[in-house]
């Protein structure tokens, strides 16, 4: 296999997930009973541009289907920070009636919303029909796509280039990230900007998020790969900012090649930061292995523990994080005995690959378990905000990442 971005030949594994179903494939309970499909989960490290990708074997269309299950608008925390970011960036920019906001993988709706309450003219490009219908729902223009250069140049061709293109976890989700990179060149305004957030591969290393690996995220990304990626482009990264989100991510802020804007501190502040962890040395990427099985067997030692003392365990939060983390350590519904979540979209499906069946989170109160097992690590404290009513019966919270921790 060769590098997704320089084409180098990849010698390196950096971390083996064994085989996986695609992690957002929720079953119905008549696909119970007919064949699951499974893919490798092994992720490579490039020794030259330092891009951390999945092996080669699939194309995207498999893990995004047309009913795909996730809706951004399920977390109240992750509205809350799409609510800032938008009036943060129309001050920023100071954005308009006469100003056009595109957003790549707009999902339900849940960040463009806010542009469309200030009367500036937007537009979402969302390839998942589910999402993109609850989008249009409440009146917003989405083209039903994937985001790509034909379509970069093809907005341009039609005069709508954004003063503002942004992307919320979608740069790690494309299987070709030069012709996304080069169809977000195609589409930004002169004098435009760009904003991409995805999670940090510093902090997925330093936490030991492994569990944030699955098929649907293509690339794990450091900020100087990221600046590569740009620059082969015609972009430029301008500005970046280290975000809580997804257990830390960032948000680069870029711009035409050409634009007159400076860069700030913070890039070459945290590129210095980067290459102090070790992220264009082998070394860091060699021991993270270990560091996943001891995460996973720490989480088996529990579940086993628990079911020999008769106590019953069970799971908040359907996410794919959790999905990749059950799927690895190959927990099936007589450790933990069914997942809540608070998606209609997920109630009454089963998780891919464990099987283990999802509820709303009313069945917590109706069952009154020993343990919840907090699977999107990243909002636990949103989850505990919500559900702290577990504690009344003498209820526990646990978290799995980055290590067993009562909550």
């Amino acid at each position: 296999m060769n590098c997704r971005h320089c084409s180098e030949p990849l010698q390196h594994t950096f971390l083996d997930l064994g085989f996986a179903p695609p992690s957002n494939s929720y079953l119905s309970e008549a696909e119970l009973s007919a064949p699951e499909l499974y893919f490798p989960l092994k992720l490579k490290v490039c020794e030259n541009c330092w891009l951390v990708q999945t092996e080669d074997y699939a194309q995207a269309d498999l893990f995004f289907s047309k009913d795909y299950a996730y809706f951004s608008s399920t977390s109240t925390s992750w509205l809350e920070h799409a609510v800032a970011y938008s009036k943060a960036m129309i001050e920023r920019l100071g954005l308009g009636a006469d100003s056009f906001v595109i957003e790549v993988a707009s999902n339900d709706g849940y960040l463009l919303k806010n542009f469309l309450a200030a009367d500036i003219p937007c537009l979402g490009v969302e390839p998942t029909a589910s999402t993109a219908a609850a989008a249009e729902k409440i009146g917003i223009p989405v083209l039903r796509e994937f985001f790509g250069e034909e379509l970069g140049k093809r907005l341009a061709k039609e005069g709508r280039q954004a003063d503002l293109i942004a992307g919320n976890n979608v740069f790690a989700h494309v299987p070709d990230i030069n012709d996304f990179t080069r169809g977000l060149k195609a589409a930004l305004k002169p004098g435009g900007t760009i904003t991409l957030e995805f999670p940090h591969l510093m902090r997925l290393i330093q936490h030991t998020q492994f569990d944030t690996v699955y098929h649907e995220h293509f690339s794990y990304l450091s900020l100087y790969t990221v600046n590569r990626i740009f620059a082969q482009a015609g972009l430029r990264v301008s500005d970046v900012e280290e975000l809580p989100t997804h257990g830390g991510s960032l948000r680069v802020h870029g711009c035409h090649a050409e634009d007159s804007r400076s860069d700030s501190l913070a890039v070459a502040r945290l590129l210095d930061a980067e290459i102090q962890f070790g992220l264009r040395d082998l070394e860091v990427y060699r021991g993270f292995q270990v560091r996943a099985d001891e995460v996973k067997n720490g989480l088996l030692s529990f579940l086993i523990e628990q079911k020999r003392a008769g106590k019953q365990v069970v799971a908040y939060g359907a996410a794919a994080k959790g999905n990749t983390l059950l799927n690895y350590a190959g927990v099936k519904p007589d450790l933990l005995a069914y997942v809540c979540d608070a998606a209609p979209s997920k109630q009454g499906k089963y998780l891919p690959g464990s099987h283990i069946p999802v509820y709303s989170p009313q069945k917590l109160k109706e069952t009154q378990p020993d343990t919840v097992v907090i699977l999107p690590w990243n909002i636990a404290d949103e989850v505990i905000g919500h559900h702290g009513y577990v504690r009344e019966w003498g209820g526990q919270f646990v978290k799995a990442v980055p290590a067993l921790e009562v909550k």
